[in-house]
């Protein structure tokens, strides 16, 4: 009974063992063959010729497109604004220049005219000058000696910046005239005092001027701001605290000329002998009536610069010190 039982087991094993065989060569044999894959490749072809219909159709869209679009013109370069400013040795020169510097990277299409007044070029203003990142043109103009404020004089005594103003509208005309279109190249002058304050608006403000553009300064003369004052649309007269009566009473920093006013008006400059609070009568009274003033800053009703002015430094324990000997290095910048 057993042995047939064992039999049995045997001859099963033997048949499962056949039947896998068998199953395997069939299965090594079908690798070697064509599949007729017909029926799957149907739909791939109709959505390939489906995509290229689309991309043929977008193709001629974008051909026509082409063909009726007009051309583009180029966007127009924008007025160069030319900033002259006057400048002189002091402790918080430095300070000052580093800091309008820093406004005018912020201003596109500005040229930055600083002259100096002193003899010569110094290295604190020439190195300054050159790591500023801004377009200039470093100039030098001393003042006469009659002309220049004692120790101790108030700064209203007599008219500051006259010649390097002069010497930067000199080097200007100069330079404009050298280059092509002459006296009639778009841009516009304004006189930038080292320190005031000035917001970037001011300068798109003034780059549009056709003649002279005005507008208000803050914390001048004296008041909270002086300004022209504007009825339709027209100057009509100023608001100030002093001398009202004045042909321009206003600040320096409150109006700017278009280049080719200047350059058409070569005569046109400051006059060292003007009488106090004259010195920008000076130079405009013979470029510009009030009528023809431009009001900017929305009708000069805002204020976006100011007559700043930085406090002179207090140097008591420094000279203490350098009575003892024990001054500050003089090869160290301030």
């Amino acid at each position: 009974m057993a042995t047939r039982m064992k039999l049995k087991l045997k001859t099963v094993f033997v048949l499962y063992f056949m039947v896998s065989l068998l199953g395997l060569i069939y299965a090594l044999m079908q690798l070697g063959q064509r599949c007729d894959c017909t029926e799957h490749d149907i739909p791939k072809d109709r959505t390939i010729s489906r995509l290229r219909g689309e991309l043929h159709r977008l193709q001629e869209q974008i051909r026509k497109s082409e063909a009726t679009k007009q051309p583009q013109k180029p966007p127009a370069r924008q007025p160069t604004v030319f900033v002259i400013t006057p400048t002189y040795a002091r402790l918080v020169q430095k300070a000052e220049l580093t800091r309008l510097s820093q406004t005018f990277l912020h201003v596109p299409q500005l040229h930055w005219i600083v002259v100096e007044d002193s003899p010569h070029k110094t290295p604190l203003v020439t190195d300054l000058l050159v790591k500023s990142g801004v377009t200039y043109t470093h100039l030098h103009m001393p003042t006469a000696k009659d002309r220049k404020l004692q120790e101790g004089d108030p700064s209203w005594l007599k008219p500051r910046g006259v010649e390097q103003r002069n010497e930067g509208l000199r080097w200007l005309r100069e330079d404009r005239r050298a280059q092509p279109g002459g006296d009639n190249q778009q841009g516009v002058v304004y006189f930038a005092d080292d320190d005031n304050t000035y917001s970037l608006q001011i300068f798109e403000e003034m780059r549009s001027t056709q003649r002279v553009s005005v507008w208000p300064v803050g914390l001048v003369g004296g008041m909270k701001y002086e300004r022209p004052v504007v009825e339709g649309g027209k100057v009509v007269r100023f608001h100030t605290g002093w001398r009202p009566s004045r042909p321009f009473p206003m600040d320096m920093a409150g109006f700017a000329v278009s280049l080719k006013l200047v350059l058409s008006n070569p005569e046109a400059c400051f006059d060292g002998e003007a009488p106090m609070g004259f010195l920008e009568s000076s130079f405009l009274q013979g470029l510009v009536t009030m009528d023809e003033l431009e009001p900017k800053a929305d009708n000069c009703s805002k204020v976006l610069v100011w007559h700043t002015r930085t406090e002179k430094p207090k140097m008591k324990r420094e000279e203490a010190l350098h009575a003892q000997g024990l001054g500050s290095d003089p090869a160290v910048e301030v």
